[in-house]
């Protein structure tokens, strides 16, 4: 099977917030659809190993930050490139708060939706969560930022490495999956994350 074919389905880029014991967390996910609308309802996935999804099944409730086309990379990286068990990924941010106290994004946001999950089911790399939307609202009148449009145009191109540096492995960005050999298939997909090989960086020697 070819799973890049996958990479063919259209998806959204979204920001996935949570607050748990007092504290906020959020990710970047481009797994959001709704799924049904009397009462509206929304899917989405997170990976069980990040903090946001822990966070999810602790609290019972997140929002799903709409990104639009305004968005920035450095946004993407900070949010979906480094573990909020590391860093506060809100610091510096003019945060606001839904009504249950999850932070939501102001900024490089066209809508943010209020959730409360109604049930979930462990995918194995992932949880998927079933939830009500009980508060809707558009932050602006940016059109969103879809996965296709932040790989051609948000996304910055891979560099080739210097010369005089051996490359002994590659590394998932995402979820930190180590591949050995210097050289990565390109129809490589993490076998953790699902990501493909151009969200991988060479480790060398």
């Amino acid at each position: 099977m070819d799973k890049t074919a996958l990479f063919s389905l259209s998806y959204g880029v979204f920001l996935l917030s949570s607050k748990d014991a007092g504290r906020n967390n959020a990710c970047i996910t481009n797994t959001a659809m709704q799924v049904a609308s009397n009462p509206e309802r929304i899917a989405i996935s997170c990976i069980n190993s990040n903090l946001t999804c822990e966070m999810i099944k602790n609290s019972g409730f997140f929002n799903l930050s709409i990104l639009d086309s305004t968005c920035t990379y450095d946004l993407i990286e900070r949010f979906g490139m480094h573990s909020g068990r590391d860093l506060d990924k809100f610091e510096g941010f003019n945060l606001k708060a839904d009504k249950n106290g999850a932070y939501y994004l102001d900024k490089y946001t066209c809508a943010v939706l209020v959730c409360r999950v109604t049930e979930s089911k462990d995918l194995g790399s992932h949880t998927l969560f079933i939830a009500e939307i009980e508060d809707a609202f558009k932050v602006s009148s940016e059109p969103p930022l879809t996965y296709a449009d932040y790989h051609a145009k948000v996304k910055p191109k891979p560099q080739k490495p210097a010369e005089d540096k051996k490359i002994i492995g590659w590394k998932c960005k995402i979820c930190g999956y180590y591949y050995e050999g210097a050289e990565l298939p390109a129809d490589f997909v993490c076998p953790w994350c699902s990501h493909p090989a151009d969200d991988f960086e060479p480790v060398y020697e």
